[in-house]
């Protein structure tokens, strides 16, 4: 969902040569090659599982999948048209790199695009969990990613971008619902998953972990049918690259 607006906002006409860093299973490379019509796809991505996924499902013959390193790009300079990124910049050891690679594969005049979740601001998801773990024990409350990524904002992404030597930058906030079906549906991620709340999850011991289980359904707003609709948002940014 994130994905499509993004590329809907992006605007980019057809028959273009387009690289997707951070593609993952291949999700936003996908949307491209049904809203645009591309004349390529090129994916990169660090994890060799998720090439090959990539790779195994969709299999355009536009679309080239390959195992690359983002800070360090296994693209030629000035060799596509566009260059994009979804919910990748803030893991990278060094955004500003990934930038800067961004534009250097991007043809003079091409653009370069990326989005982020806005974890410090409009992430539901996330932020009840925090509020609730952190009701129990102040102590976490420096792990909530809103503190840990703090480049998901425009103003830091505007500031990469033009350290980057991109022209015009320009920002959009993503707005969507994350709807779950009931608690567990919310709840399952945080038990399996990996990043700082699920891993904060399986630190905790039996008791603790029930305990911060039953705070959130306590403060989570269910709707009448028992689902649980949360707001959530990313923020895209774009960019031209000087001729």
């Amino acid at each position: 969902m994130v994905a499509a607006q993004f590329l809907q906002w992006l605007a980019v006409p057809p028959a273009q040569h387009w690289l997707d860093v951070g593609c993952g299973t291949g999700a936003l490379s996908e949307g491209i090659l049904q809203k645009y019509s591309p004349a390529s796809v090129k994916g990169v991505d660090s994890s060799a599982g998720f090439v090959a996924y990539a790779q195994e499902h969709i299999g355009d013959p536009r679309v080239i999948f390959q195992v690359g390193n983002a800070q360090d790009l296994p693209i030629d300079t000035a060799s596509v048209d566009v260059a994009v990124s979804g919910l990748m910049l803030n893991f990278a050891p060094q955004p500003q790199r990934v930038v800067e690679e961004l534009a250097r594969v991007v043809k003079p005049g091409g653009i370069v695009s990326l989005y982020v979740w806005d974890y410090s601001g409009t992430m539901q998801l996330m932020t009840c969990f925090w509020a609730a773990a952190a009701s129990l024990d102040p102590q976490v409350a420096s792990l909530d990613e809103g503190l840990q990524f703090s480049i998901c904002n425009p103003s830091s992404l505007i500031g990469l971008f033009q350290a980057a030597n991109l022209q015009n930058p320009e920002t959009q906030g993503i707005e969507i619902e994350t709807r779950f079906e009931d608690f567990d549906d919310y709840w399952r991620p945080f038990l399996e998953g990996q990043g700082s709340a699920p891993t904060y999850v399986s630190s905790l011991s039996e008791a603790n972990r029930a305990a911060l289980r039953e705070k959130l359904r306590a403060q989570l707003p269910f709707a009448p049918d028992g689902s649980i609709p949360l707001a959530a948002r990313a923020w895209g940014i774009r960019g031209i690259k000087q001729p």
